[in-house]
């Protein structure tokens, strides 16, 4: 068993990670003043390829499999996580579906915009009265003629201020609960009776813009339907599964630049007369960092290898994010405490992922819902 990335995918990740931290870091505070990611950014990240992390070549892309896409993750998980998330949420659950379902006329449409840049993606499922139990969606599209009209409300929806496709889930036949759903792809900026709220306040994650989406009998043509009517669920269970592996790998990137910052303020910070390193408390700490580092780290590159195999990966894909994501939270904690009070300054990288980090292990699937997936996996 080799545990090493290949070299192309160490040499695309030490390249995303330099990004990460020469260039996006650096306007970190820009960032969070102003929720919102400077133009040059996205426009030097269209460069470097990373929103067309998952589209094929042919239509512009990378055409990462899972391993790489994840490599590239961690990497993101190194800078700003807002930024990170912008990315993250275009290149994979707002992406993956079209790629993987999309006819090869939606595909020339739509991928080689969103691969440069030029269309950012988003995924729409999450509404106000369903949000874990996404089989309680209420937004409506019903066919008429060559359309279908869409009704209802969709919120949190990442990068939905700025997006110029969004996947959207919605009911097509209620009579069949969860099998009567079905997947539209939706342009929210040119589509009349699509209404982009007002950009929520979060709490961290700046920059990462998100809002509701209203739909007021927006004719959606019949062209834009993705993949089999009525199999909207369970293709949105397929790519949020996926999603997850990847959040795992953002989660292991931010817990390492947290471990690597928690070091380095362990050497130079003096108490006592000597530095705070050689304090057994501080190194417990530390230890503990690591092993949340590296188990994570394992985690995500066996379930990005059995998916780019083909396996099935519903449990092993929730056991990597509940496992990665909590495992920051406490990461996230005691890189504060080994800061002590400057990590508790809004100057601090420290006390921005603290805040940053906790989004993690809500979407996508909350922890509970990771563990009852897990557990019904077991139990089947």
């Amino acid at each position: 068993m080799d545990f090493n990335l290949p070299d192309d995918l160490r040499e695309v990740q030490a390249t995303i990670r330099d990004f990460m931290l020469s260039r996006v870091e650096p306007r970190a505070h820009e960032i969070e003043d102003t929720n919102s990611v400077p133009p040059e950014l996205f426009k030097e990240a269209a460069g470097l390829g990373l929103f067309g992390l998952s589209i094929p070549e042919e239509y512009g892309g990378v055409g990462l499999g899972m391993l790489g896409r994840c490599a590239v993750y961690e990497a993101l998980g190194q800078g700003h996580m807002g930024f990170g998330g912008v990315i993250s949420a275009h290149a994979s659950i707002g992406t993956s579906g079209l790629v993987r379902l999309g006819t090869e006329e939606q595909k020339g449409r739509f991928l080689p915009r969103m691969a440069s840049g030029e269309c950012v993606a988003g995924f729409a499922i999450t509404e106000p009265s369903s949000g874990s139990d996404a089989a309680n969606i209420r937004t409506r599209a019903v066919k008429k003629d060559d359309v279908y009209v869409l009704n209802g409300t969709k919120h949190y929806i990442s990068n939905a201020p700025i997006a110029g496709l969004l996947t959207v889930i919605a009911i097509t036949d209620p009579a069949r609960g969860t099998k009567g759903m079905s997947a539209f792809l939706v342009e929210p900026q040119t589509t009349p009776g699509v209404r982009v709220g007002k950009i929520d306040e979060k709490m961290g994650q700046k920059g990462a813009l998100s809002a509701e989406v209203i739909f007021e009998d927006a004719e959606i043509p019949a062209a834009n339907l993705l993949g089999p009517e009525h199999m909207g669920y369970r293709e949105a269970l397929g790519i949020l599964t996926a999603g997850r592996v990847g959040i795992a790998a953002r989660s292991t990137g931010a817990m390492q630049r947290l471990l690597d910052l928690s070091v380095a303020h362990a050497k130079t910070r003096e108490q006592f007369g000597q530095p705070i390193g050689e304090f057994q408390a501080v190194q417990f700490m530390l230890a503990e960092m690591e092993i949340a580092v590296q188990t994570s780290r394992v985690l995500w590159q066996k379930v990005a290898w059995m998916v780019d195999e083909g396996q099935d990966v519903r449990r092993m894909a929730s056991v990597a994010k509940y496992h990665a994501t909590e495992a920051l939270s406490q990461v996230a904690d005691k890189a504060v405490q080994v800061a002590g009070g400057m990590g508790y300054m809004k100057d601090s990288p420290v006390e921005r992922y603290y805040r940053d980090q906790r989004l993690l292990r809500i979407y996508e699937g909350t922890s509970e819902i990771q563990k009852i997936i897990i557990a019904k996996s077991l139990l089947a």
